[in-house]
């Protein structure tokens, strides 16, 4: 009865696409604040008496507490034990305590001057933070991952995953464009950003609470409890852990998004520093990388319903990050318009992996353990996110920067980039293992999504 009642609520058009949309907004305010902070490197460095090195600690912090206290695991095993209202709810509480720790941290407010466990309380606040923030906005991308397949097996999966994605990059493409130029506005105001962030956040939670609402009236008029929750058996997380699919799938996760959201947090700054662009209009540049992606996520998932080949699109994707590192890597061309090439072939890459990796684990693991496989994958990630930001930070004091005879200062991204171009050849590699499993195993990643 359950299954019946189930095919009818995903046959619904207006139910299923309702339900993307409005958790969608729920993501798209959750990058915005994630990424806010992205183009203030510069104030902060100049205003503040920050280093490059505390600001990679902080770009890390994200993912923290999801590494170090394995919180993005226990969220995983939350969300297939309570289902995805309780989840989604208590992930966006989290994410509004973190965000609010963070703007306190970084405003007008917070004395200065301050060492806390050897380092700048500033800093270390800022961090706790952050951390705080990146434990709800992990646990609800993996809801909301987890919602997308419950409503589109069958259907759109990877064209409704896809426009998720590019509803949340628009958040990121904002912040990126407009968060410097807002602080700016402010008389150097490096707080403006993360309280409008704040204050986006509450409307993406009010957001997701409404589809709570939804849902629940959607399971009570069917009379249904879903199954995947009900038959959850942490004993079968043995069945994940085990499964070579999936880890093929979590590494070629942790390597791709290294290769990408590290870069962004440090890109402002070299488009300022390497390629000559004004302060106010540098973010730009970067955030034609999300925005491509809002386009092209979309299209690459609408090929992998229809026509499959989702292993040859991951394949694709990563030669191309490969190519645009190396591109940044080169000493020479320091020109606005070879950065901006580069960026809009980067975010190319940036739509064709994620297109076809997300909407390919549910082919490998089955659904009841879909959120503990997600938030795996997603622990995965955030250990690159992590540590990833650290080491780009360090080369970015360490490397960029030559004193020349005459005493101005020359900068030279070569080697952070560098960083980048190994992480993404190592993307290759796995993306390759992967289409190999799958003709091994027959996982279907070359197959339709779509059911005819």
């Amino acid at each position: 009865m359950t299954e019946i009642v189930r095919k009818k609520l995903s046959d619904s058009k207006a139910a299923r696409w309702t339900a993307l949309a409005v958790v969608s907004l729920t993501m798209m305010c959750a990058y915005f604040l994630s990424d806010c902070m992205a183009p203030l490197e510069d104030l902060l460095v100049n205003e503040l008496n920050w280093t490059s090195t505390e600001y990679g600690f902080l770009s890390g912090a994200y993912s923290y507490f999801n590494v170090f206290l394995l919180m993005l695991i226990i969220g995983g095993l939350i969300l297939d034990k309570k289902g995805v209202r309780f989840t989604g709810k208590m992930a966006c509480l989290i994410m509004i305590a973190g965000a609010s720790i963070k703007f306190y941290a970084i405003s007008p407010f917070f004395p200065l001057g301050g060492v806390l466990f050897g380092m700048n309380s500033q800093v270390v606040v800022a961090i706790i933070g952050f951390a705080t923030f990146g434990v709800g906005a992990e646990i609800a991308g993996i809801t909301v991952s987890k919602v997308i397949v419950k409503w589109f097996t069958g259907h759109e999966l990877a064209l409704a995953m896809g426009l998720q994605l590019a509803v949340a990059r628009l958040g990121t493409a904002m912040a990126l464009s407009f968060a410097l130029p807002l602080a700016r506005h402010f008389n150097e105001f490096i707080a403006a950003p993360l309280l409008l962030g704040l204050v986006v956040l509450c409307i993406g939670a009010i957001a997701y609470f409404l589809y709570c609402t939804m849902d629940k009236k959607l399971d009570e008029s069917a009379a249904a409890i879903n199954d995947e929750e009900e038959s959850f058996k942490f004993s079968d997380v043995k069945l994940v852990l085990t499964n070579k699919g999936f880890w093929l799938i979590a590494i070629l996760c942790v390597l791709f998004y290294s290769s990408v959201f590290p870069f962004l947090k440090f890109a402002v700054r070299m488009m300022i520093y390497k390629y000559g662009v004004e302060p106010e209009l540098a973010g730009f540049i970067p955030s034609l990388l999300p925005i491509g992606t809002i386009f092209l996520t979309p299209l690459f998932g609408t090929i992998y319903d229809r026509i499959g080949k989702g292993a040859s699109l991951m394949i694709i994707g990563s030669f191309m990050l490969v190519l645009v590192h190396l591109m940044f890597a080169m000493p020479f061309l320091n020109v606005w318009w070879f950065a901006t090439i580069n960026m809009l072939v980067l975010g190319v890459a940036f739509s064709l992996v994620p297109s076809a990796m997300w909407p390919s684990l549910p082919k490998i693991v089955p659904l009841q353990l879909l959120g503990t496989a997600y938030s795996l994958v997603f622990y995965v990630q955030n250990i690159g996110l992590a540590l990833v930001p650290i080491l780009i930070g360090w080369t970015v004091d360490r490397f960029t920067q030559t004193v020349l005879p005459d005493g101005t200062i020359a900068y030279n991204y070569t080697v952070p980039m560098l960083v980048s171009v190994c992480f993404s050849s190592l993307a290759c590699v796995f993306a390759l293992w992967l289409k190999a499993e799958d003709k091994k195993k027959g996982y279907g990643l070359q197959q339709a999504n779509i059911k005819k």
